[in-house]
C-alpha cells in the first residue's frame, strides 16, 4: 500500500491560481498525486474572494506583457470554463468614462492598448451613447469594452478542485491545513503543516499575500516585499441599485497603480462601489483598524515602502480620509453617477491586495514566477490573476512538465 502521505505534487495555497493549477496539472496528467493545501477552512478566503469579481478584458496592460497576455487567453477559458461547468457568471460589458478633457487622451491610450492587445468587442463613445448604456452616468467620452465580465470566483475556484479531484481521485485538498516548512533531500521535498508532514517530487507555491515570506524561506533570493492595500467598497442600496445597470470605470491615473473607484454589478445582483486603496498594518487585516506587528514591521522597515509614500503622499493621505469618511466616498462616485446620495450607499466588504514593491518604492507590475530546482513560487500575482488564472495555471503545468507518477 501507497504512503498516504506521499504526493507527486504539493501545491501551497488555495486561491483560484493555486486551484486553477491543479486544475491544469490534473487535466494534462491525469495520474498524478497532487495535494492542493489552504490554512482556511474554505478555498479563495482571501484575494480570490474578496475581489471585485470582475473577468477583466486585458486592455489596461502593457501590450507583449505576461499580463496583457495571460489576461486574455486567460479571460477565454475562464469563460468557457464557466459556461461548460455552470459557474455563475455574464459577460455584461463595461464603460470607461472621462469625466473632463484632461482625461480624453488617456482614454485614447487605452483604447489603442486595447487594440494592441487584440480586445476584441470595443468601441468609443460619445456623451449621448454613455447616456443609453448607463442613463444615470455622466461624461464627455468613453470606451465601451462589451468583453469584460462577472463571475463568481469562489465558485470558479471550488469547481477547478472538485473537477481536478473527479479526474484523479487519489488527489488530495486539504482546508484548514497550514504550511510551517519545507525540507530538501535532494530527490523529494518534504512539507510540513500544523497537522502533519507530506512528501512530493514537485511543489508550487501560491501563496499570495506571504508569497515573498514562503520563497524566501525556500531560499528564493530577490529584493522585493510584498505590501498590502486594503479595498474598502459601499454597496448601492435598494433605493440607488437601479442608478447602475453594468460595470463603470474612472479612466485610471497612471501616477497610481490602481484603476479608481468604479461601480460593479456583482453576480448575486447587488451593485459595489470601490475600492479605494490604503495601506494596511496587517496582511490579512479587512478592518480599518486592523493591526499585525510582524506585517507592520515588515513594511515599515522597508526602505521600498517610504519611497513609495513619499512618491505619492498627497494620493495616499485622501485615501486614508475617505477610507473614514462616506462623504468624501460619496464625492468620488459622484463625478460618474452626479445623482448619487448619501442614502443610495452603505459601508460593504473589504479586501486586501498582495502588492510586490520594489526597492525604489514601484510596484512590480507584471506577473513574476520563479523556479528553484523542483519548486516553483508565484511572487507576484495581483490583478488580473484571478480572471488570468487558467492560463497562469497551463503556464506553471508547462514549467513543471512531464512527471512520472511514483505515488499513485
Amino acid at each position: 500500500m501507497k504512503d498516504p502521505n506521499s504526493f507527486d505534487i504539493i501545491i501551497v495555497g488555495g486561491g483560484i491560481v493555486g486551484a486553477a493549477t491543479l486544475y491544469q496539472l490534473q487535466r494534462r496528467q491525469p495520474g498524478l498525486r497532487i495535494l492542493l493545501l489552504e490554512k482556511e477552512q474554505a478555498l479563495a478566503d482571501h484575494q480570490t474572494g474578496r475581489n471585485s469579481g470582475v473577468i477583466h478584458s486585458g486592455i489596461y496592460y502593457k501590450p507583449g506583457s505576461y499580463k496583457a497576455r495571460n489576461c486574455v487567453e486567460g479571460r477565454h477559458e475562464l469563460v468557457a470554463f464557466a459556461r461548460a461547468h455552470g459557474v455563475k457568471h455574464e459577460v455584461c460589458g463595461k464603460l470607461i468614462v472621462a469625466t473632463d478633457k484632461e482625461e480624453l487622451p488617456r482614454l485614447e491610450k487605452i483604447y489603442n492598448t486595447g487594440v494592441a492587445n487584440g480586445i476584441e468587442d470595443m468601441q468609443r463613445v460619445n456623451a449621448a451613447e454613455i447616456r443609453e448604456i448607463e442613463p444615470f452616468c455622466e461624461g464627455i467620452a468613453g470606451v465601451r469594452v462589451g468583453c469584460t465580465g462577472i463571475i463568481d470566483f469562489r465558485g470558479a475556484t471550488e469547481k477547478m478542485a472538485a473537477i481536478a479531484l473527479g479526474i484523479q481521485p487519489m488527489s488530495r485538498v486539504h482546508v484548514g491545513e497550514a504550511f510551517t516548512g519545507i525540507q530538501e533531500d535532494g530527490v523529494r521535498s518534504t512539507v510540513r503543516t500544523n497537522k502533519g508532514t507530506y512528501t512530493a517530487r514537485r511543489t508550487i507555491f501560491c501563496a499570495g499575500l506571504h508569497s515573498d515570506r514562503l520563497a524566501k524561506a525556500d531560499g528564493v533570493r530577490f529584493p522585493e516585499r510584498i505590501v498590502g492595500f486594503r479595498g474598502d467598497y459601499y454597496e448601492l442600496t435598494a433605493q440607488g441599485r437601479h442608478k447602475v445597470k453594468h460595470l463603470i470605470y474612472p479612466v485610471p491615473d497612471p501616477r497610481f497603480p490602481f484603476l479608481g473607484v468604479h461601480f460593479t454589478r456583482m453576480t448575486d445582483g447587488s451593485i459595489e462601489c470601490g475600492p479605494n486603496a490604503v495601506f494596511t498594518f496587517k496582511r490579512e487585516g479587512y478592518g480599518r483598524t486592523d493591526f499585525d506587528l510582524k506585517d507592520s514591521v515588515d513594511a515599515l522597515t522597508y526602505g521600498g515602502t517610504w519611497k513609495l509614500f513619499l512618491k505619492n503622499m498627497g494620493y495616499g493621505i485622501n485615501e486614508y480620509r475617505r477610507a473614514f469618511s462616506k462623504q468624501l466616498f460619496l464625492r468620488t462616485l459622484q463625478r460618474l453617477i452626479p445623482s448619487l446620495t448619501m442614502e443610495d450607499i452603505e459601508p460593504g466588504r473589504s479586501g486586501v491586495r498582495a502588492m510586490l514593491l520594489g526597492t525604489d518604492g514601484a510596484m512590480v507590475d507584471d506577473f513574476r514566477i520563479e523556479r528553484r530546482g523542483a519548486h516553483i513560487h508565484v511572487l507576484n500575482a495581483p490583478s488580473p490573476a484571478a480572471t488570468a488564472s487558467l492560463a497562469i495555471g497551463a503556464h506553471i503545468a508547462g514549467l513543471v512538465g512531464q512527471v512520472e507518477p511514483v505515488s499513485a
